[in-house]
């Protein structure tokens, strides 16, 4: 979710390329709040404790892919928005992200910032859209709920 207190964007960067998570911080960290994970095991314990709006992950890392990372924390964290990133053009990642990781955006490294930028600000309005949705769907569930009541209520009056 959006951080209540700031209203910044939470955006989780995963790479196992040290000068990549820091030229990433270095280049978002006034727009939006950076948690960097350097493995897909820190990358969990970081979206344990943190409510993240958007994931970037880089695909190929030594222990698990990018694509692995998505697929595996979707029962646990279904909402973020997944982008990943490559230096490889690889068309079978590129399938593998949208069937099994839910990708939302596939990018190649060197990221261009304006267009990354651009990315992250479509990705969270479509991550606020679909919270607002499930919100308006939760409210319609519980306005039908008590309309079933009522009308319940009337029937054996």
């Amino acid at each position: 979710m959006e951080d209540k207190a700031t209203g910044i964007i939470k955006i989780l960067y995963l790479d196992d390329e040290e000068n990549n998570l820091q030229a990433f911080k270095a280049t978002f960290r006034r727009d939006y709040k950076i948690f960097l994970a350097i493995s897909a095991e820190e990358g969990r314990a970081i979206l344990s404790k943190e409510e993240i709006d958007i994931i970037i992950t880089d695909q190929r890392m030594p222990e698990e892919t990018g694509v692995e990372f998505l697929a595996s924390i979707i029962p646990v964290h279904p909402d973020p928005i997944r982008i990943l990133l490559t230096g490889y053009t690889d068309i079978q990642a590129v399938i593998d992200s949208i069937n099994k990781g839910q990708v939302y955006h596939y990018l190649t490294k060197p990221w261009e910032e304006d267009y990354l930028r651009t990315v992250i600000k479509n990705a969270f309005e479509i991550y606020t859209l679909r919270r607002e949705n499930a919100k308006l769907t939760q409210e319609l569930l519980k306005a039908n709920d008590q309309l079933e009541f009522l009308l319940r209520q009337n029937l054996l009056s």
